[in-house]
């Protein structure tokens, strides 16, 4: 299985959703595409991991290296949709204290202070 990684786009905020398995081979479509929004100004990030079936350490290590570049840009990232496998591996290498995750998407947008939530 390949790894691909999808771009859409809810106001300010870009949702990445990534598929596939996350490795060595795939980590740098990861970097390209975080990489392509910071240089859009799109700095308010959203990584969807739900259907990422399998995470190696380059994968991990990708995903730190994402998170540190949109940090220093001062842009936000932010995670949902995670898998009880890559939530293991989170807890695992103590990830879970870094990327703020989220139950769901909705959630994960309302986070943003300039998105308010809408009203039923």
């Amino acid at each position: 299985m390949s790894f691909s990684a999808t771009i859409r786009h809810d106001g300010a905020v870009s949702i990445i959703d990534l598929t596939g398995q996350l490795t060595s081979f795939a980590s740098g479509a990861l970097r390209c595409t975080v990489a392509d929004l910071m240089k859009q100004g799109r700095k308010k990030i959203v990584l969807n991991v739900g259907e990422l079936v399998y995470l190696d350490s380059s994968g991990v290590g990708e995903l730190v290296n994402c998170y540190m570049g949109v940090i220093k840009q001062s842009g936000e990232m932010k995670v949902v949709g995670l898998t009880p496998k890559v939530e293991e591996i989170l807890k695992i290498t103590q990830l879970y204290r870094v990327f703020q995750e989220f139950q769901d998407e909705e959630a994960a947008l309302n986070s943003f202070p300039e998105r308010k939530p809408e009203r039923a």
